[in-house]
């Protein structure tokens, strides 16, 4: 027997129209607030960057391909990696689909990440996926644009993430062995996910997501905007559709995998 609410069609109507009000003010909200995301100040790109795609060495301007707009994803996929982040992943899932109406309304998209092209491609291939990809390898770009830290970063508390400074990474107590350390945290979401990606933790984390936005205008490129951490729930397809499922997220851990690992355990 259910322990959820139960009614009739009329009380559930009756709590939905309720409900639509607020999902209609969320809509008008959201819509301001992607005004006020248009209205940031550009900022100019004076640095070179260079990266690798498919069809050769590319400046960033050249990530354009003949566009006025260019939305990067920044893939958690360090050259350390053995697979790409699964989160990111996931949420690369939903790139095919979305990167061919977006070229048609003058907004180029690839993803960035810093693992050698070879290896980048191989992944891509693994998954299926169609969506330009390039190296940054190599490349200033994503210590640039805060998804990228040092080992030194984390072990002072210098990084700066999502606008906000972390807290020194944990480090080992007196006489406490690494393997002892590691033992106590491989049950951690952090840690699992890691696993996924071939690495440790520290490694696994001196890499993060996020996405940025640039504009070229007389010749000129300039960084629009950037989102980090939960500000890229939106893009992340799938969770758009459990919040609407009947349980919601209901996560309990770290449930989702590289679409070619589900039932492996």
């Amino acid at each position: 027997m259910t322990m959820h609410i139960t009614g009739t069609r009329e009380e559930w109507l009756a709590a939905r129209l309720d409900l639509l009000a607020e999902e209609k003010e969320l809509t008008r909200r959201s819509d301001m607030l992607a005004q006020r995301r248009q209205e940031l100040p550009w900022v100019r790109i004076d640095k070179e960057y260079r990266f690798e795609t498919a069809n050769g060495s590319a400046s960033l301007s050249d990530l354009f391909k003949g566009r006025s707009q260019l939305l990067i994803y920044h893939f958690m996929f360090g050259p350390d990696y053995t697979a790409g982040c699964p989160s990111c992943s996931s949420i690369a899932d939903g790139f095919n689909g979305v990167a061919v109406h977006l070229e048609n309304h003058d907004v180029a998209f690839t993803a960035v990440s810093r693992a050698p092209l070879a290896k980048l491609q191989a992944f891509k291939r693994r998954m299926g996926w169609s969506f330009d990809w390039a190296s940054s390898f190599g490349s200033d770009f994503n210590l640039d644009f805060s998804v990228l830290f040092s080992e030194e970063q984390q072990r002072e508390g210098g990084i700066e993430y999502n606008y906000r400074r972390e807290p020194p990474a944990r480090v080992l107590s007196e006489g406490e062995t690494v393997q002892e350390w590691k033992l106590r945290g491989s049950e951690s979401p952090v840690a699992q996910i890691a696993a996924m990606t071939g690495t440790d933790v520290a490694t696994y984390t001196r890499d993060r997501p996020g996405v940025s936005a640039f504009v070229l205008e007389d010749g000129a490129v300039y960084h629009t905007y950037s989102s980090y951490a939960r500000g890229l729930d939106g893009i992340w397809g799938v969770y758009q559709w459990l919040d609407r499922a009947p349980r919601g997220r209901n996560e309990q851990g770290i449930w989702w995998r590289l679409h070619d690992e589900y039932g492996q355990g």
